[in-house]
């Protein structure tokens, strides 16, 4: 069986197992417990990996808020933010092809009075600057706008349009959860990210875990934010909850090698995707179309078409070799409403796979090409 759908989620490196298991089986103590070694050993192991993650993405280990992944960091960033400054606006902008858990937030918040505007995206589904400036007014205090889009791979430019948030006194998200590992994270260098959702499971570490980044201001505070889930005093008073501190130690591990092996990654995802694409065309031949044939995406994520052939049948007909899917995994039971879009037709959309890479993979059998 060829694992090719990584954009759904990834193997667990045998160096992250490795580090988790001792915090299962032997420092298993609550990390909020006093004075014994169990907690004093998992609240020490927690400290070493908020600070491995702050090292990833370039930020303050205060600054790193654990949360079960991004799903829920997305909730309550666009609840939160929106909850707790109401007196600002009631104006929020997200892209069209924003992740469902975005979009469906931002749907519910628009239920209860807020209003929403789904920004049009080009063909590529990137978001211009213009059309997010002239989406702009002056009760609008949110943007939330994905880093990678996590069916074409392609690549918004954050730091121009975060800026251009900012120019008008308007707090800027980005899901970066498909961009995390296949591209540079630099919180110090885009000053104007407020909020950053990341998932451990997404960089080869476990799922259950992932941080919303909030940024602190010249004063150390964070911003004004409403909890998602209240408590206890955990996660600096923001996120209550027992710790799971085996999946904490893996996500630590994980970003620790994602930022060791970054442009090894790169390197080697351009290369396997390259041998794919040839792959593909040798055996499809002139049936193949690729929709995500550019040069701004993430690498190792590659968007085809086969025309002729239904994407749930084929898939059906070859899971016994090959694992892909038709986009995200989260609404995969639906016609992609990312590619509608991006101004796809409804017979492109059906012929569409989504077959993503991995940098730690072997596909020598498979992508040589004789």
């Amino acid at each position: 069986m060829l694992y090719l759908d990584n954009s759904a989620t990834t193997k667990v490196l045998p160096d992250v197992y490795n580090e988790m298991c001792p915090y299962i089986s032997e420092f298993y103590g609550n990390p909020n417990s006093k004075y014994y070694e169990q907690a004093l050993k998992s609240n020490e192991a927690i400290s070493v990996a908020r600070s491995r993650v702050a090292s990833f993405i370039n930020c303050k280990p205060d600054e790193v808020i654990f949360t079960s992944g991004s799903t829920e960091s997305n909730n309550f960033v666009l609840k939160g933010y929106c909850h707790a400054n109401k007196e600002k606006g009631n104006h929020i902008i997200i892209s069209s092809i924003e992740h469902s858990c975005i979009k469906n937030t931002a749907l519910f918040l628009e239920e209860n009075g807020y209003e929403v505007t789904y920004l049009p995206v080009n063909k590529d589904g990137s978001v211009s600057q213009s059309v997010l400036e002239s989406a702009i007014k002056e009760n609008t205090i949110l943007v939330s706008i994905m880093w990678a889009n996590n069916e074409l791979g392609t690549i918004n430019d954050i730091k121009s349009l975060s800026k251009l948030c900012h120019d008008h006194g308007v707090a800027f998200h980005t899901d970066a959860t498909q961009y995390a590992g296949k591209g540079l994270i630099d919180l110090q260098d885009m000053k104007d990210i407020d909020f950053l959702s990341l998932s451990a499971h997404k960089f080869y570490g476990p799922k259950g875990i992932g941080i919303l980044f909030i940024r602190k201001d010249e004063n150390n505070f964070y911003p004004k934010i409403t909890p998602l889930i209240h408590g206890g005093e955990q996660e600096f008073g923001l996120r209550s909850g027992t710790l799971a501190v085996h999946q904490i130690v893996g996500m630590g591990k994980a970003a620790e090698i994602a930022q060791r092996d970054l442009s090894r990654n790169i390197e080697l995802l351009n290369q396997y995707e390259k041998q794919f694409k040839a792959r593909m065309k040798k055996v499809f031949g002139d049936k193949i179309i690729f929709n995500n044939d550019i040069k701004n995406k993430i690498p190792g994520l590659i968007s085809i078409r086969i025309k002729g052939y239904n994407n749930q049948l084929f898939l059906k007909n070859a899971s016994s070799i090959i694992s892909a899917s038709t986009g995200s995994a989260c609404s995969n039971a639906k016609p992609s409403y990312v590619l509608k879009a991006c101004g796809y037709n409804d017979e492109e959309i059906r012929e569409t796979i989504r077959f993503s890479l991995s940098a730690y993979a072997d596909y020598n059998n498979f992508l040589e090409i004789e």
